[in-house]
């Protein structure tokens, strides 16, 4: 009957239909994670599950934002996680074991693209910083490079072969150490659905990210500044200040206003993405004038 409807496939991969697939241990959740009280409140309504859900950029299944369908091929289990460079102690470590080390808890957190969107989203997750302690970076880890996988086989985004795969991008030290930075396993009270990065992606909520990185598999302490995926591509076109200013515009378009998604109202855009009372003493002694600066 679905078929005959014309919905059947949509149906299967849409929130719930799939998750059978994603097998990231919901029982290391239980009880189920608390909200985090200083983040039950992101200063406006949570977005729908189903319109974040059909709404995604992940270029390893396409360009387009519709590629929640196309996610759903995406392999989560077993996972495992390379953790090496500058580190007392690294590690390859499975998802499952990961997670059982890590104080998982809720937060409602704003996020904001470049391009100019909007949502709010009720991630679950760890604090970057724990994952950080585990491994004990050293003096000389002054970046932290993370990766997203590269699977050939169901991702067809990597047939485009002017991306510099595999998807990469770096953070300082002092933003991954920042209480704020997230690692997201799960979403709307259950574990992550594949198109928004699963089983785990990193979220960095004062930055209105590019793409930020999506199904983690190696995550590396390094000493030199590490040059990310859209930098590389395109480093002119996206900046630092234009990624959290909303008085320094993307070369092609203004980030002075952004589009919530599912309402399509506009509403004028915050620094840091309303989270610069936290995080602007990171930068207070960067160049502001600098259009290439990355971080």
């Amino acid at each position: 009957m679905l078929a005959a409807m014309g919905v059947g496939a949509a149906a299967a991969a849409l929130p719930g239909r799939a998750e059978a697939a994603n097998r990231v241990p919901e029982e290391a959740w239980a009880p189920k994670p608390a909200l985090n009280p200083s983040f039950a409140d992101a200063g406006r309504a949570v977005t729908a599950e189903r319109t974040n859900a059909e709404y995604n950029n992940f270029y390893e299944f396409g360009s387009h934002k519709g590629i929640y369908r196309a996610a759903q091929q995406l392999r989560t289990d077993p996972w495992t996680i390379v953790i090496d460079g500058e580190v007392s102690k690294p590690m390859e470590i499975g998802m499952e074991d990961l997670l059982a080390k890590m104080p998982i808890e809720e937060r409602i957190y704003r996020h904001r693209c470049v391009e100019a969107w909007s949502m709010v989203a009720p991630w679950i997750g760890f604090e970057l910083r724990h994952l950080m302690a585990l491994v004990e970076p050293t003096s000389k880890a002054r970046y932290v490079r993370m990766e997203t996988l590269a699977d050939r086989d169901t991702m067809p985004g990597l047939r485009q072969h002017w991306y510099p795969w595999p998807y990469t991008e770096g953070l300082p030290a002092a933003e991954a150490a920042h209480p704020l930075s997230f690692m997201v396993v799960g979403a709307y009270g259950k574990v992550l659905h594949k198109q928004f990065g699963a089983p785990m992606r990193l979220h960095v909520p004062w930055k209105y990210g590019f793409k930020l990185l999506k199904s983690i598999n190696r995550i590396s302490f390094v000493e030199e500044r590490p040059v990310g995926f859209w930098e590389e591509l395109q480093g002119a076109e996206y900046g630092f200040w234009a990624n959290v200013n909303p008085e320094f515009d993307h070369p092609r378009w203004t980030q002075a206003e952004e589009r919530v998604l599912g309402t399509g109202d506009k509403i004028p855009t915050q620094l840091y993405n309303g989270y610069a009372e936290e995080v602007a003493g990171l930068y207070k002694d960067m160049d502001q004038s600098s259009r290439e600066l990355w971080f």
